[in-house]
């Protein structure tokens, strides 16, 4: 088949997907060579010797999703792979897909990315993330190779087949078994779906429209019509000007709760009665905590991962809880390789992916949805009471600063902060796990702060976080450091 003229993926095949915008990055052509690439490195090796090789696609509300998801289908059967299409769903949809059924996928989606963008996250059998080092460069410059001389090689022996199937149900029944909300007390949620897929999944998980039973929640729904152009606000809940509406909202309503989804829904963000954010690090404990009890529950030691940017409240939580907290850098791929390779119950990132064992080790917004739902469901505080007990310091969030050298920044920082540091008598801690991290504990003469600095894979950007024990601790290290930043360019 004749692939589009050649582009270069390398410019938008990152670390752990695709994601550019259409058509002049992603058209029909382009994702077709992808599809044919992830067959012959992903889906083809893992098929069972005699059996016929399957793979997913799902994709999420853009204009753009079902057409190219179709194109992808079509490189697949073009080297001999059964195709199944499921449509409509949210990402961590998709991974219900590959771990119920067991087979390699791919979702179409740019997340929270604006409309002229489409992408696509790739994964094994049983959700397995195809990464940078796992496969996806290994797909970019074999479809590199076919796009540059226009053609892609047929496969060898029988066109696959592509049907259709829906799994919403199945999916929506599979989240209610890991969180029981039957028998829980009432609550009235309000629900910022963002035009995105949330306005798909949380009618069929939360309510009756996948023919469930109906739980105790009155749910209030916003900006569920599906729409990749986004015309009520970016669905990027990360970024606070994205959660007004529902910060409003949720008082107004006189709602116990509110949610917020990004656009393909495997991220969910918590505003509290009084229409407060509650930080993906509090949700993180929050959930860790309920994971921890099943865990020590069944005789298991509980593991539990978090990135390196969450609070230091999560890991003392963890750990005083009995659990065992494991720090890892920030990122899919790094969490679910850790998830793996530790056994993990359960890991949670500050930018709100939070995963589960019992859900592959994948990312899912809606599960940690109904954690946090059952949570305060069962106890009678309020949720903004319910969060203090996780929100124990005061952290920056994360902020961005344009530089010429973010090693030559970095290394600028840290030199004056602990020389600094080493004048007052103080002892920091430093590593280097992801960016640099620069660790203050707590001592006699000041509190606890800690501060992280990592560049961006993308831009000339270097991202700081910092937390301290309290406002004037966090302020006082957040302002020092970006001074330092911004000084030295």
């Amino acid at each position: 088949m004749t692939a589009s003229s050649s582009v270069d993926l390398s410019s938008f095949i990152k670390a752990y997907d695709v994601r550019g915008t259409v058509p002049d990055q992603l058209d029909a052509g382009v994702v077709r060579a992808i599809g044919a690439a992830f067959a012959e490195v992903v889906v083809l090796p893992e098929a069972a010797t005699g059996a016929t090789p399957r793979a997913v696609i799902g994709h999420d509300m853009r204009p753009s999703s079902p057409e190219l998801s179709r194109a992808f289908a079509e490189g697949l059967a073009s080297r001999g792979v059964d195709v199944t299409l499921i449509g409509l769903c949210s990402t961590d949809g998709l991974y219900f897909a590959s771990g119920f059924l067991d087979i390699p996928g791919a979702m179409f989606t740019a997340s929270h990315n604006p409309a002229q963008y489409n992408g696509i996250k790739m994964c094994r059998a049983g959700a397995k993330p195809v990464g940078q080092d796992s496969g996806l460069s290994a797909i970019r410059d074999l479809a590199q190779g076919w796009l540059d001389t226009a053609s892609v090689p047929e496969g060898s022996g029988s066109i696959g087949e592509v049907d259709e199937q829906d799994l919403l149900k199945a999916y929506a029944q599979h989240l209610r078994t890991l969180v029981d909300l039957t028998g829980a007390r009432r609550l009235k949620v309000v629900i910022d779906a963002g035009n995105g897929m949330g306005g798909f999944t949380a009618p069929a998980v939360l309510g009756i429209d996948a023919g469930l039973a109906p739980l105790p929640l009155d749910v209030v729904p916003m900006y569920f019509e599906l729409d990749g152009t986004f015309p009520n606000h970016e669905a990027n809940p990360l970024d606070p000007k994205n959660l007004l509406d529902l910060q409003k909202a949720v008082p107004e309503h006189g709602a116990d709760i509110g949610l917020a989804f990004d656009g393909d829904a495997d991220r969910c963000f918590v505003i509290d009665e009084n229409g407060d954010p509650v930080s993906p690090s509090a949700v993180t404990a929050m959930v860790a905590r309920r994971e921890i009890a099943k865990e020590i529950l069944a005789g298991r030691e509980p593991v539990v991962i978090h990135n390196l940017i969450t609070s230091r409240a999560v890991p003392e939580i963890i750990t005083a809880d009995g659990g065992k907290p494991v720090r890892t850098r920030v990122g899919h791929s790094f969490i679910k390789e850790q998830m793996a390779e530790v056994g993990a119950v359960f890991g949670g990132e500050h930018s709100a992916h939070y995963y589960f064992r019992e859900f592959w080790s994948a990312d899912t917004g809606m599960l940690a949805a109904m954690h946090v739902l059952a949570a305060l469901a069962e106890q009678d505080r309020p949720l903004s009471e319910l969060a203090a007990e996780y929100e124990k310091y005061v952290a920056s969030g994360e902020i961005n600063s344009t530089v010429d050298d973010a090693a030559a920044t970095t290394v600028k920082v840290v030199d004056a902060i602990t020389e600094q540091a080493a004048a007052e008598g103080e002892e920091l801690e430093i590593d280097h796990l992801d960016g640099v991290t620069v660790f203050h504990p707590a001592s006699p003469e000041q509190p606890m702060w800690w501060f992280n600095l990592r560049a961006s894979n993308t831009e000339p950007l270097l991202r700081l976080n910092a937390e301290g024990a309290d406002e004037a601790t966090m302020t006082v290290i957040r302002d020092r450091v970006l001074e330092l930043v911004r000084g030295s360019n």
